[in-house]
């Protein structure tokens, strides 16, 4: 048992005497979860509406005005239904009065045990790597991209206005560095609530400034029901490939199940969690999905075949500049709170190990209050300092050696996808409802889990793929954008 919870079991033993348990604790000895709709709901907002929203626009041109629009419906659909089997699966045995599980890794351990648990935390671990790394890459290109924006306003658009993105990785992890201090995914709310503000504005401004391309006089671009047209935009083989890449983009931009639990663990008891959590999840969802409807469909009609990977940061529109700085400025900061969201729950874990291998270690429990102004104050813990620290410099050194935007994100929600979004909630769902085999329903899940592992495969193909051709292509000291 970890020092923390027993101290805390302890003071509840003693707080049982007088009768205040229910005023400072919850029901499993730890101090009282004060989360509510709106904080979960800004954490998922954080979470899922992300850079994977700038590239819809490419992957609708790739897929076409009838695939596009279904697989971004098909993949909202899906997310939100497993969601609230994952949601259901936060206490065990049952969803309102089980045993509460903190973590991904402890839900499947309840529900499934064995080597899936293993499973679990690699997949789910990896992923919050990546989509780190990935962060870390969209926030430098977008800080880049308000340089070369008023390069271009300055020079015209034909300058060449080549500009590097590493010292612009190191400013970005130089802020992670200073926000990782933060302690648990508690005392995010106030940064998550900020992304999601920041998400929703420059959604808004990328959606304005297509429309407004659409309605201008003279504008004629090519769209199609398939999308990019073999032959004449692309080769059979790069048709194929492209439209593996879009699905992996569409599945990426829905991604939020690898801190869905770790959200759901900041909820008050009352109402349960669950109702919460479910609830949570449709407003997450239903929001994100009629942005990513607009975006993609609006921004595929103001760009045709020819849309660019990214339609704020890869100049689809140049004026007006300041708008687009504007932008680019509020996908930075999103992406900081976002970098938080999704690295938490790693944080979390690997502090939990540690602390309960060396239970003794000064280092790695003893905490220092140091007064901050304007903030109150602050328990500085080293190993926190030290790891985390370490953490965000390793993952910004990775970042600056892929610099690829849109086969990242590819590989990211393919790799993702599957296991963390499909699987686990689907075997835990039919473990907990002890579900019987070759029943109906037992069939029909199955048939959704592998149609979507077979997407996911060839989402995954379709990404390495073109992170493959982008390596053949790139010179690692030559300026990036």
């Amino acid at each position: 048992m970890a020092p923390e919870f027993q101290k805390n079991a302890m003071y509840v033993s003693n707080e049982l005497e007088s009768g205040d348990v229910q005023k400072n604790f919850d029901d499993d000895g730890r101090e009282k979860r004060t989360g509510t709709l709106l904080t979960a709901s800004a954490h998922i907002i954080t979470a899922v509406i992300g850079s994977g929203v700038l590239s819809l626009a490419w992957a609708i041109a790739q897929l076409g005005w009838v695939a596009g629009p279904a697989v971004l419906l098909a993949f909202s659909f899906i997310t939100y239904f497993t969601s609230t089997l994952l949601a259901d699966s936060y206490r065990s045995p049952g969803p309102i009065s089980g045993k509460r599980n903190y973590t991904y890794m402890d839900v499947v351990r309840s529900h499934l045990g064995g080597v899936k648990v293993t499973l679990c935390g690699i997949a789910q671990y990896a992923n919050l790597v990546g989509v780190t790394i990935g962060y870390t890459i969209t926030a430098s290109i977008s800080m880049v991209a308000v340089r070369r924006s008023n390069c271009f306003h300055k020079n015209g658009h034909e300058a060449s206005c080549s500009i590097g993105s590493y010292p612009y990785m190191i400013i970005f992890a130089v802020i992670q560095i200073v926000l990782s201090q933060i302690p648990n995914f508690h005392k995010l709310s106030w940064l998550s609530i900020l992304a999601a503000v920041m998400s929703f504005t420059y959604a808004s401004i990328g959606l304005g400034l297509s429309i407004a391309k659409v309605a201008g006089v003279g504008h004629h671009v090519k769209t199609t029901l398939t999308g990019v047209v073999v032959g004449v935009d692309v080769s059979g083989t790069e048709k194929v490939w492209r439209s593996f890449q879009a699905i992996g983009d569409i599945a990426f931009a829905y991604a939020y199940s690898t801190v869905l639990i770790e959200i759901q663990d900041t909820l008050k008891s009352s109402p349960p969690e669950s109702k919460v959590m479910k609830r949570a999840s449709l407003a997450g969802v239903s929001t994100t999905t009629l942005f990513y409807v607009l975006c993609g469909t609006i921004g595929y009609a103001a760009f045709g075949n020819d849309a660019p990977g990214n339609f704020l940061t890869g100049f689809g529109f140049y004026e007006p500049f300041w708008l687009i700085d504007f932008a680019n400025v509020c996908i930075a900061v999103h992406l900081i709170g976002a970098y938080q969201v999704f690295c938490q729950p790693l944080y979390g874990f690997v502090e939990a190990r540690c602390s309960e291998r060396w239970p003794d270690s000064k280092f790695i429990t003893s905490e220092y209050a140091m007064q901050v102004p304007c903030c109150g104050t602050y328990n500085l813990n080293l190993f926190r300092l030290v790891w985390r620290t370490t953490y965000v410099i390793v993952t910004a050194v990775i970042a600056m050696i892929f610099p690829f935007f849109n086969d990242f994100l590819g590989l990211i929600g393919a790799a993702s996808f599957y296991p963390l979004t499909v699987y686990f909630p689907i075997e835990m769902h039919i473990a907990q409802r002890k579900i019987p085999k070759y029943s109906f329903t037992w069939v029909w899940l199955k048939i959704l889990s592998w149609t979507c592992l077979i997407v996911s495969l060839v989402a995954a193909a379709g990404s390495i793929q073109g992170l493959a051709t982008d390596v053949k292509g790139y010179k690692p000291f030559s300026t990036h954008q």
